[in-house]
């Protein structure tokens, strides 16, 4: 009997944003989407031949025949799922490329709502008020209330992210700033604590990685970012339950973080199975549905104490040059927000632009290791992904 194949490494050898705005008239999800296919593929150098592997989340399973490249893995998850979906595969030989793509265009149209994200499962929620944006900020004022956590470094986190939009050129609100955290404490309330902009926004476009085995990425265009580890943690649906902090379920295991520190479980192991400690990681590409998730967040991970998040990122930890940058072409907040799975996507498209060295005036210095994430105690998930040079 012949010995198993040993798993593959991984790395992503291009990836590919389309234009991002509000409003895209005239593009639907599918002209969005194909233009991203054949703008990773440029961006790759490699040719749609190549690809044997196809995730197009929340698009159907059309675009294996549409692209003509069938026979054909087909990918079922989306946003960071997705991405470590695809490495798993390429892993473990069920594919040798595969483009992961996302876009939407014409699906939210209440464009004066911060978080028009009504769906079938949530249509017994959402008419007593439990949208997004409440949802996540019953999390946010537990923190307030159990640590001090202050509406001033809320804002101090929305102003940072936000001014990295600002300076961004391919941002829906590049030029729009810069902002301070008087001009958030200054936008209307939405749900308490969060004012206008402490949320994310709503836009459109679409955006695509090309995954690959890190042999064949090393014959690539650029310098191939390997896919380290990743994970997720999952306590229930999201948007249908009041995502309480101290929520853990009835199993109730020993030493289980609660939901407010969701994610924690999937970065430890993450970070064992990398092989590296949390001080290696240069660059945070944090997902921000709302200021107080990054705060969440960096206490979760270990980069701050429990209750010391507030004061952590008032004190410029997280801008461009401080010691933690964060989310760093704007996030949901500055630079795009295009549906469920694009923005997540999104994350991990800005890792690997910034382990690249693409980010021009926004580049982290010399940065080789980056944390992408996605999700949030809000609803009741995480998932994650580490990349390294």
């Amino acid at each position: 009997m012949a010995a198993p194949a040993k798993a593959r490494r991984v790395a992503i050898a291009g990836v590919y944003n389309t234009v991002q705005a509000r409003q895209l008239p005239g593009e639907t999800s599918m002209t969005l989407l194909l233009d991203a296919v054949t703008g990773v593929l440029a961006d790759a150098g490699v040719p749609l031949a190549e690809v044997d592997g196809v995730s197009t989340p929340n698009m159907g399973t059309s675009v294996i025949y549409d692209l003509g490249v069938g026979p054909a893995w087909q990918g079922t998850q989306h946003g960071i799922a997705a991405v470590l979906e695809a490495a798993a595969a390429i892993a473990s030989g069920q594919a040798d490329t595969v483009i992961v793509a996302s876009a939407a265009a014409g699906v939210y149209t209440e464009r004066s709502a911060t978080a028009p994200w009504t769906r079938p499962e949530t249509e017994f929620v959402i008419p007593w008020g439990m949208f997004t944006a409440a949802e996540f900020a019953l999390v946010a004022r537990r923190h307030m209330t159990e640590y001090g956590t202050t509406p001033e470094q809320l804002a101090a986190v929305a102003a940072t992210i936000r001014n990295n939009g600002h300076r961004n050129p391919k941002a829906v609100y590049a030029g729009r700033g810069p902002y301070t955290p008087a001009d958030v404490l200054a936008s209307r309330m939405v749900a308490d604590p969060f004012h206008l902009l402490d949320c994310s926004m709503t836009s459109e476009g679409g955006c695509a990685l090309l995954l690959t085995t890190a042999e064949r990425a090393a014959d690539l265009r650029h310098p191939p970012v390997h896919v380290l580890a990743g994970g997720g943690d999952h306590y229930g649906p999201s948007y249908r339950f009041p995502p309480a902090w101290d929520y853990v379920g009835p199993a109730r295991r020993q030493g289980q973080p609660v939901n407010g520190q969701v994610g924690r479980r999937a970065f430890e192991r993450a970070l064992a199975t990398a092989g590296i400690g949390r001080d290696d990681i240069d660059v945070l590409e944090l997902y921000d549905p709302f200021s107080f998730e990054i705060i969440r967040q960096l206490e979760a991970f270990g980069f701050c104490g429990p209750g010391e998040g507030g004061p952590f990122v008032e004190d410029g930890h997280i801008a461009i040059d401080g010691s933690h940058p964060v989310t760093t072409d704007g996030g949901t907040m500055s630079f795009s927000h295009a549906g469920a799975s694009p923005q997540m996507l999104q994350r991990v498209i800005r890792g690997v632009e910034q382990l690249r060295g693409d980010c021009g005036p926004l580049q982290v210095p010399g940065a080789e290791v980056a944390l992408c994430t996605a999700g949030g105690a809000g609803a009741l998930f995480l998932a994650l992904v580490l990349l390294g040079r």
